[in-house]
């Protein structure tokens, strides 16, 4: 039976899996979109991996995926920089994978604060008073300051993990400026970017995610089905006490098949 919806935006860490940990009966959820006719896109803010290391890691959950399948929070930036400041160099605070994908896409990084033109925020666990020093220097009243993603936390096998967060609170100490833009998930620089790839219109698009200030709030701003799993870092508290409201709350995308045939069940007759 093919369902109303074209296609679904799944976030990965906490949706997916925790840190290298599968979420229990994720692979068979995804199957359970794909075989309804609905094409699923992952949607990430973590970008520490590219594409294709995100392709293996999710190959060895046994979910099959093609590295267009893949959004990171690294992959609307580079769409953005590209759209905004092309030509320009960047200082890139970040993990390698970030800094590949930025250069493989046609863009100049620099670690010379002299020859900054815009400074690109992200989770880097290499952080060290030499980087925050010359990420200080790089930073003057008129330079243009990126953030991948805004998340201050992330799920990992065992707990709770910094997140791009850590770096964009240190540099808004440092400097007393925040972002100017934020890239990744809730905005709509990331939400058009991946429903434009996916080629559905919102209405017509599932979004499944762990985090209420990035998932879900993105899917309220631009008018998907929203689908709160409680495999990641919300818990009963936080939902109660927040103003954004999901569509759905699930225990895990493990029960998607009972969204998709709810929503398929009030499907207006042709």
């Amino acid at each position: 039976m093919q369902s109303r919806f074209a296609g679904a935006l799944v976030d990965m860490d906490g949706t997916l899996y925790r840190g290298d940990t599968p979420i229990e009966g994720a692979a068979a959820a995804i199957e359970t979109l794909r075989d309804a006719g609905v094409a699923v896109q992952f949607l990430t803010n973590n970008p520490t991996k590219s594409p294709e290391n995100y392709v293996r890691k999710l190959a060895g959950m046994d979910i099959d995926a093609e590295p267009t399948d893949v959004v990171t929070a690294g992959v609307v930036t580079a769409d953005y920089l590209h759209r905004e400041h092309d030509g320009e160099t960047l200082f890139v605070v970040g993990e390698p994978d970030l800094k590949e994908v930025l250069s493989a896409s046609g863009l100049a990084l620099t670690d010379d604060p002299a020859a900054t033109d815009v400074v690109v925020l992200s989770l880097d666990t290499g952080l060290d008073y030499d980087l925050f020093t010359r990420v200080l220097r790089a930073v003057d009243a008129d330079t243009p300051i990126v953030a991948t993603n805004p998340d201050r936390t992330k799920p990992g096998t065992d707990g709770i993990l910094p997140s791009a967060g850590l770096v964009v609170g240190a540099v808004e100490g440092m400097t007393g400026r925040g972002p100017d833009v934020v890239a990744g998930k809730p905005s709509e620089v990331a939400a058009r970017f991946a429903l434009d790839r996916l080629g559905v219109a919102s209405d017509e698009c599932l979004l499944v995610g762990d985090r209420l200030d990035t998932d879900i709030e993105m899917g309220e701003r631009v008018g998907t089905t929203t689908v709160l799993v409680r495999t990641g870092v919300t818990d009963d508290e936080t939902l109660a006490d927040s103003a954004i409201e999901p569509d759905y709350v699930v225990d895990s995308i493990a029960d998607i098949a009972r969204v998709v045939e709810a929503e398929d069940e009030e499907k207006p007759a042709d």
